[in-house]
């Protein structure tokens, strides 16, 4: 039997199109399962058009993709519960077994990461004009008809959302430093010691928790302090390891089965953290590589 998809030139040209629309979604969105939406809705969109009439299909797939997202992130201003939904799942979490420097590939993905959390602080106007014109080569006259803005607008948008993103600092990998301070966090943790833990907490630290039954927030030491204290003792009981989070110090912990339990990330700066990101949903860590229980 032919396959009446290779048959159809319509159908063909939007394939060959796919990935790098994928692309432009995601980094756009920040979500694959929001992308793989997007790239759909924009060939839906196509099947109701008269291909002939499109010169440049390349182009026009390329606004149609931009105008949803931009559809998507303005609706998620409107709706801030409604984020990116990938966090942690995109994270490379290796063994933390010593000083050893971090290899490339760890750092470069760690950058991609920060990338993602920076575009979420741009507006939705700021963030398609970067993601089009510095990530995709979209010139700014087309970026500006997307916006309905002028093409120096759509300039100023892009070199707005420019500076911010170029504050992105280069990890560095996790120094002794860190690991101590990770570590002391761990252990007053498990102590129950409030004190020990307001030293080693930013006083505007954010925890970031990502549960079964939704995300939750936290901001202050005071209460990351104690939320820690409230859970070390179910933590306590539970199998633990240290590990590299993108290149960053983290630790995962595992029931007596096996089973990884959580898993938590820390941003720490001048000897204090000032975020960390822990994962307990099973569906969330059941997306995850992640290394083995001693």
């Amino acid at each position: 039997m032919s396959d009446t998809r290779q048959a159809d030139p319509v159908t063909e040209a939007f394939e060959a199109q796919r990935d790098r629309l994928r692309a432009v979604a995601h980094r756009m969105l920040g979500s694959h399962a929001d992308a793989e939406d997007v790239v759909q809705e924009a060939w839906l969109r196509l099947s109701r058009q008269d291909a002939a009439s499109i010169h440049n299909l390349a182009g026009w797939l390329t606004t149609v993709v931009g105008r949803i997202s931009l559809d998507v992130l303005r609706s998620r201003q409107a709706r801030p519960e409604a984020s990116y939904d990938d966090g942690l799942s995109e994270f490379v979490v290796t063994l933390d077994d010593g000083p050893a420097p971090e290899d490339d590939a760890v750092l470069a993905d760690s950058v991609g990461v920060a990338l993602f959390v920076v575009l979420e602080s741009l507006g939705p106007s700021e963030r398609l004009a970067f993601v089009l014109h510095d990530l995709f080569a979209v010139p700014f006259e087309e970026i500006g008809r997307i916006l309905g803005k002028s093409t120096a607008a759509a300039k100023m948008l892009a070199s707005r959302a420019r500076r911010k993103v170029q504050l992105i600092e280069r990890p560095t990998g996790v120094g002794r430093e860190q690991r101590d301070v990770v570590r002391a966090f761990l252990a007053a943790a498990r102590r129950g010691d409030f004190e020990e833990l307001l030293r080693v907490l930013g006083p505007e630290v954010k925890l970031t928790a990502d549960t079964p039954t939704g995300t939750v927030v936290a901001l202050g030491a005071t209460k990351v302090a104690a939320g820690a204290r409230l859970s070390a003792s179910a933590a306590a009981s539970a199998l633990g390891r240290s590990v590299r989070v993108n290149g960053l110090p983290g630790f995962i912990t595992w029931s007596e089965d096996g089973t990884p339990t959580a898993l938590l990330a820390f941003t720490v700066v001048d000897g204090r953290i000032t975020a960390i990101r822990i994962v307990t949903d099973p569906a969330e860590l059941g997306r995850m590589d992640l290394p083995e229980p001693a």
